[in-house]
């Protein structure tokens, strides 16, 4: 559940979790759940199919977005952009940004963009979940993104090993030398709250953890 606290702003749940108010309600779980989606699908997809205008670096303008996801889905006539910004301000992983009017996904697009994102504060080493028949292949050929524009690299072991889960139950983890590739040229930018992308990571600056490391 979404809600507004008049103190602390936006949170999900059903009570603050700074001053345990129960605060304004905004959207129920399912509400929630579609509207995440409908972002998803127009910010890293398929804009066009909304009618929604897309700069090169990812951002359209809230307004115009509010006012596709009206027309086109009766659920949400009652949308406004403060239940977008409360979307963006609450979600655990940092999947989108907000600013100046303005919204974008940071991360898991189909579309070509040159993505308006921070290159600077990026770990020394970054982890790429894969699985053991994939690993030795991606040792020798470097990283490269399949069905998305970017690679996407985790900033723990923890995150790398869940987004693994989702391919397969027993994850291999790479590990990325992000420190050296970037000082030979890589560029490697800060997306969501845990992932970094970029376009390329070539195998010198890769290797294979070791289970015992990883577990």
């Amino acid at each position: 559940m979404l809600k507004e606290c008049r103190s602390h702003g936006f949170f999900r749940g059903e009570i603050c979790p700074n001053c345990g108010s129960k605060g304004k309600f905004l959207l129920n779980e399912n509400e929630l759940d579609l509207l995440g989606r409908t972002l998803a699908g127009v910010l890293r997809h398929f804009p066009q199919r909304y009618g929604v205008e897309m700069d090169e670096h990812g951002w359209v303008d809230l307004r115009d977005l509010v006012t596709a996801i009206q027309i086109r889905q009766r659920k949400f006539r009652f949308l406004k952009p403060h239940h977008i910004i409360a979307l963006i301000q609450t979600d655990p992983k940092g999947r989108y940004k907000f600013d100046e009017g303005r919204v974008m996904a940071t991360y898991g697009h189909s579309i070509e963009l040159d993505l308006d994102l921070p290159t600077e504060n990026i770990p020394s080493i970054l982890y790429y979940p894969t699985t053991e028949e994939e690993c030795g292949i991606l040792l020798e050929i470097g990283l490269r993104p399949a069905d998305r524009q970017w690679v996407h690299l985790s900033d723990t072991l923890e995150s790398a090993m869940e987004a693994g889960h989702v391919r397969t139950t027993n994850p291999v983890i790479i590990e990325v030398d992000a420190e050296k590739a970037r000082e030979e040229s890589v560029v490697i930018k800060k997306a969501g709250k845990f992932i970094y992308i970029t376009t390329e990571v070539p195998p010198e600056y890769l290797s294979r953890m070791e289970e015992t490391e990883v577990t």
